[in-house]
């Protein structure tokens, strides 16, 4: 019997091959040409007289004498100082996936490892808080924050976006606990540990994939909200989402496009660096548990 693999034809190959080139092309243009295009003046950038003013670099060559220029991101890292709002991004984000990771785990071990059928409906609850929109959440924390006079910090949009994150690590931590076998928990015990240092040794070694890929979606979560921080944290604790924003103007203020596009790939490009870094993480932790032996 022939127990060789079948070749595809090479007419499928390179059909597939094509489409995921044609995919590729087209989810990276956005950020390709937004990166091209912060390095040139708005008049290039937004052109409507020629579209390829922004390749060629008209204006940009007429203004600066070159045809790139750094003046947004000048303009935006050291003029506005984007850096503070960098630095207010990293502390939240840090603060966020920290406590969220450090509740999650362990309530989702509590729930997958409980035998009441209080630990359903509990995560039943978490669900629906989890499905309403983040921003009806803030409407009854604003209250509180304002008679103890807390809005605007940094503390405030912390507390928020780990109450919205929460209910999301609970179910996904649970459901890698449910993947791994009660039986290690028992074996570990009975070799003299206790239920946390069974959890700590032997169990989060063998889900780490499943923590590092909640880590990874909390931290998204945090980084790139806007919402919820656009409304709770002061102009003077605004983090790099929010901060983008601002440097669109508003009709009584002028602003300065180019500033909002060079920040825009500043906060964009870490994304790039850190899938591309965990990437193998995020797909073992994502396919953990998938087939079972």
């Amino acid at each position: 019997m022939n127990t060789q693999p079948t070749k595809k034809p090479f007419l499928i190959q390179t059909l597939v091959f094509s489409v995921l080139v044609i995919w590729m092309v087209l989810a990276a243009f956005p950020f390709l040409w937004t990166l091209w295009g912060s390095f040139k003046v708005e008049g290039d950038f937004f052109s409507k007289a020629d579209w390829l003013n922004v390749i060629s670099g008209k204006l940009t060559e007429v203004e600066t004498g070159g045809k790139f220029t750094g003046a947004g991101y000048e303009g935006a890292w050291i003029q506005e100082e984007f850096w503070r709002a960098a630095l207010k991004s990293a502390i939240v984000c840090v603060f966020v996936v920290t406590i969220s990771l450090t509740f999650g785990t362990l309530g989702g071990y509590a729930l997958a490892r409980s035998g009441y059928r209080y630990a359903f409906w509990f995560l039943i609850i978490a669900l629906i808080f989890r499905a309403m929109p983040p921003i009806t959440l803030v409407s009854g924390y604003l209250p509180v924050f304002f008679t103890w006079n807390l809005w605007g910090h940094l503390t405030t949009a912390i507390i928020v976006l780990v109450a919205i994150n929460q209910p999301f690590t609970l179910w996904m931590l649970h459901s890698f606990f449910k993947n791994i076998p009660q039986d290690l928990d028992e074996s570990a015990m009975v070799d003299g540990c206790t239920r946390f240092q069974a959890f700590r040794h032997v169990i989060i070694p063998v889900m780490w994939p499943g923590v590092v890929t909640t880590g990874l979606f909390s931290f998204l979560l945090a980084y790139n909200d806007f919402a919820v921080t656009a409304v709770i944290l002061s102009k003077e604790n605004q983090t790099m989402i929010p901060k983008i924003a601002s440097f669109l103007g508003t009709t009584q203020t002028k602003g300065n496009v180019m500033f909002a596009v060079s920040a825009v790939v500043s906060a964009t490009a870490p994304l790039f660096v850190m899938v591309m870094v965990f990437q193998r993480q995020i797909v073992s932790g994502l396919t953990a548990g998938a087939v079972k032996g």
